[in-house]
C-alpha cells in the first residue's frame, strides 16, 4: 500500500474534472466563490433577502465577486454559480430566497424539470451505466 505522501495531489484533484456532468467542490473552487457564498449566506437574513428582492443588482454589486458569479446569480444559472466557486449548501439560500426547493434546483442542475428530477430519483436516480470518463470515452 503506498503512502499518502507519494499522491500528487495535482493530478488527484484533476482526475475529478473527468466525471461527466459532475462538478466536484474542491479547495479551489472555494477560493474562488468565497464572495459569491458570502452573498449566498448573507440571505438568511430577511433585511438581506428583502434587499436583494427590491434590486438584485445592486445587492450584488456589493460583493466582491467575479462578474461571471454575478451574471450566474441574475440568470439563477447554478451549473456556472458551482463553476464560480459556489457550494450548493450556500447557493440554497438564493432558491430558497425565490421560493423554489433544492429538488427544483437540483432539476435545473440537470436539465431536467422538479416533476422529472423527483421522478428519476423515486426510480433510484440516474443509471450507473453509461459515460463514467470524458476522457476515456466509457
Amino acid at each position: 500500500m503506498s503512502d499518502h505522501k507519494d499522491i500528487d495531489v495535482h493530478s488527484y484533484l484533476a482526475e475529478f474534472d473527468d466525471i461527466p456532468g459532475t462538478r466536484v467542490f474542491t479547495a479551489k473552487r472555494a477560493r474562488k466563490g468565497y464572495w459569491l457564498n458570502q452573498f449566498a449566506m448573507s440571505l438568511m437574513k430577511a433585511e438581506n433577502r428583502e434587499r436583494f428582492k427590491a434590486d438584485e443588482r445592486a445587492y450584488l454589486d456589493e460583493w466582491d465577486m467575479t462578474e461571471a458569479a454575478k451574471l450566474a446569480v441574475l440568470a439563477r444559472d447554478y451549473n456556472a454559480m458551482i463553476d464560480e466557486g459556489g457550494n450548493v449548501y450556500f447557493l440554497s439560500k438564493l432558491f430558497s430566497t425565490d421560493g423554489k426547493s433544492f429538488q427544483f434546483a437540483a432539476g435545473s442542475m440537470t436539465g431536467m424539470t422538479q416533476e422529472e428530477y423527483a421522478e428519476m430519483m423515486l426510480k433510484g436516480g440516474r443509471s450507473p451505466d453509461g459515460v463514467r470518463s470524458i476522457k476515456g470515452g466509457y
